[in-house]
Parts: structure tokens; C-alpha cells; sequence
């Protein structure tokens, strides 16, 4: 079974990981393996100083990973952000790939809005897969209210079976 690719996007304090968090359970009680991908337009530190992997980053190793018998991680520099396609072919294993943030790429996107944060939708109606809002849109695309995870994610798998990678 390939991977389906799904960009949840919204705007800054649109609620978006919090609506993520809840559909992602909501996934795996469907025994749907995923991946999240959040991106970051700030620089990040996924360790803390003073670590052993902190330190070896800091004494100049290019790539740090560290694994145990329930997780790996592994940190690697770069010159320049790797393009989402690139981290996508990284990963292996998984049935669905959500990504969060990733407005502008080329995926098929749920967007959140909350109208207390903002006016306009991000996105035009084509890119979209559906809306969860406060408020109702009717631009031909189905629109959840912002606290109906469960609509979202029955969305996500009505989407992933359309794809043909869920049985």
C-alpha cells in the first residue's frame, strides 16, 4: 500500500495542531499508520544542552541520530531546507503522511479557520480536500465544523479509500 500525502494548513492561531491531534488518534483507532511532518519556518532544537547527542552536535557532527528500543531520531544538518518531496521519500512504512503547515506545496490540503483570527481562507477551493471552520463555507467542498474531528477524519480515510490506498 503506497503512502496518501494530506496538508493540513491554516493560518496562525487557526487551531490546526490541536484539530490535528485529535483526528490522529482518531486514524490510528482505524489502524491507519501515519506520519506527521510539521514544518518550521523558524530555525529549531529538537535537543537539549547539555544531552550527549546536544553535545556531539555542538563539537560539530553533521548528523546525530540516537535510537532506543522504542524511538530513533536523527538530527541532520543542512545547507540549504530539504524540499517536502525529499522528506516524504525518507519515510517508509506508513499508509497516510499528514503534513502540517506546507501552505504553498502541491498537496491536497484541509484547511482550519477560525473567524475570530481571521477573514479569507488561505487556499482556493481546487486545492482543497475540505475546510474545518467556525463559521459554514459553501464553495463546493466539504466543510466540518473546527471541533468535528471525527468528520475530519472520515474525510482523510473517504479520501485515502477515493485514492485507492485503503482497503
Amino acid at each position: 500500500m503506497s503512502k496518501v500525502v494530506i496538508s493540513v494548513v491554516a493560518k496562525s492561531g487557526s487551531g490546526k495542531t490541536t484539530l490535528l491531534e485529535k483526528v490522529i488518534r482518531i486514524l490510528k483507532e482505524n489502524n491507519i499508520k501515519l506520519a506527521v511532518i510539521k514544518h518550521d519556518v523558524h530555525s529549531f532544537e529538537m535537543d537539549k544542552p547539555g544531552k550527549d547527542t546536544w553535545r556531539h552536535a555542538q563539537a560539530g557532527a553533521d548528523i546525530i541520530a540516537i535510537s532506543s528500543p522504542e524511538k530513533f531520531a536523527m538530527i541532520e544538518k543542512r545547507e540549504q531546507e530539504m524540499t517536502l518531496d525529499e522528506i516524504i521519500d525518507r519515510i517508509e512504512g506508513v499508509d497516510l503522511i499528514i503534513t502540517e503547515g506546507y501552505k504553498r506545496e502541491n498537496k491536497p490540503k484541509i484547511e482550519v479557520f477560525r473567524s475570530s483570527a481571521h477573514s479569507t481562507l488561505l487556499c482556493e477551493p481546487h486545492e482543497l480536500i475540505a475546510i474545518a471552520s467556525d463559521i459554514p463555507w459553501n464553495l463546493g467542498v466539504p466543510c466540518y465544523h473546527i471541533d468535528d474531528a471525527e468528520g475530519i477524519a472520515k474525510e482523510i480515510i473517504n479520501f485515502m479509500k477515493k485514492e485507492n490506498k485503503l482497503k
